[in-house]
């Protein structure tokens, strides 16, 4: 959860979930802010699981405890495929569907047809570039509460990035919902590798460009070929693996083997041998063995990987896995146990790795700051939006020292 105040207290925005909602509630922020709203509360929703809903029910009781004569507006995914779940909650004044995300009413949506939309974060700027889903995994409400998927043009794209240039940001992250589907729907052999090409062209003054979470059995040859040659690219990518086992895969209605997953990662390895992967994994989805989760820990090791999202399957309304046999919850927790540990594991080795190296990072507020590959490290005492280039002298577990 993110919780933003915009003119404290007169307005308070709370984000859950993607990287995508954080750009949005920045959105809604600046349009009360326009507004000359007061003593409103924005809750921006997340439907991945049936947690992240239960959740966002739960922070708007306790809003509406804290600022009883508070607006409360709630809007994003959840809100979007379940209205009734919170326009009855106290407090509640609007529930706005993803399709109609404005304060004004009447208005039509910005994300009705995607457009490029900024946020940012420190020293990091966050820009959205793609919304919605064309695929329906088996296990995924995000189509619904996203509507199809729809790029924003590159001009749109390279005006929002000039713009967060211009406000002192250091490094841009692209974001959307299927990252790599991005130009599909624009014609003219528009895709996002070509996109990440055209910034770096025309924004030589952008020193840190990265992406979000991809689906690697669609990242197109340009992005690939930048990955390998754009220095500016950043060595980092977190992939949408979800499971290893191919059987599983298969039921999800994922588009990618575990071999093609592994062999991606091998791939790009051997043309930026520094880069990092991470991934998102779902744990015990229906009909998951004990053998195939055994699957999923060979691919950790297969691929690599440094990073882990690990999440504990959540059966969705109107899902066809909401339908297939389940795995018992206790071993559902067993088993993400397990998943976290060995990524405990793999993230204590990598940091381990890069003791005595000479790091370039960017400092954030409170005393940290990112490498090229994401990595954390503590830097005390330093003030945000530095680049330095310090000595690793050693780790916590959780993040490098620096000096």
């Amino acid at each position: 959860m993110r919780r933003v105040k915009a003119s404290a207290p007169a307005v308070d925005v709370v984000t859950f979930g993607c990287r995508l909602n954080i750009v949005e509630s920045e959105e809604l922020a600046r349009q009360a802010r326009a507004a000359g709203e007061s003593d409103l509360v924005i809750v921006n929703t997340c439907a991945v699981t049936a947690e992240s809903s239960r959740q966002a029910r739960q922070s708007i009781r306790r809003l509406h405890r804290e600022r009883p004569d508070a607006k409360i507006i709630v809007t994003g995914c959840a809100a979007t495929i379940a209205p009734s779940d919170f326009a009855g909650l106290e407090g509640v004044a609007r529930v706005i569907a993803n399709a109609d995300k404005s304060l004004n009413a009447g208005e039509s949506s910005a994300w009705s047809a995607a457009r490029a939309a900024t946020a940012s974060e420190g020293t990091r700027g966050f820009l959205s570039v793609q919304n919605g889903c064309d695929h329906r995994c088996t296990f995924c409400v995000i189509p619904f509460g996203r509507g199809p998927s729809r790029s924003a043009p590159p001009p749109e794209v390279l005006q929002g990035a000039r713009g967060l240039l211009e406000a002192g940001k250091r490094e841009i992250v692209l974001t959307g919902v299927d990252l790599t589907s991005y130009g599909a729907d624009l014609g003219d052999g528009v895709t996002l590798g070509r996109l990440v090409r055209l910034l770096l062209k025309e924004l030589p003054e952008l020193e840190r460009l990265r992406i979000s979470s991809i689906d690697c059995i669609e990242a197109d040859p340009d992005l690939v070929a930048a990955i390998a040659e754009e220095k500016r690219l950043m060595p980092h990518l977190h992939l949408s693996l979800q499971a290893g086992d191919d059987l599983i895969l298969k039921r999800m209605k994922r588009r990618h083997s575990s071999s093609e997953a592994v062999r991606f990662c091998e791939e790009l390895r051997a043309m930026r041998p520094d880069i990092v992967f991470g991934a998102d994994f779902i744990v015990g989805f229906p009909t998951e063995t004990e053998a195939m989760f055994r699957r999923t820990l060979d691919l950790v090791e297969e691929c690599g990987l440094t990073h882990l999202h690990v999440f504990p399957f959540s059966s969705r309304p109107q899902t066809p896995a909401a339908r297939m046999p389940p795995v018992r919850s206790e071993e559902i927790k067993e088993r993400a146990a397990r998943l976290r540990a060995l990524g405990e594991e793999r993230r204590k080795a990598h940091l381990s790795a890069q003791h005595g190296k000479t790091l370039r990072l960017l400092t954030e507020r409170g005393g940290a700051a990112r490498a090229e590959d994401f990595t954390l490290a503590h830097t005390p005492g330093l003030p945000p939006g530095q680049m330095l280039d310090l000595r690793v002298s050693g780790d916590d577990g959780k993040a490098l020292l620096v000096v």
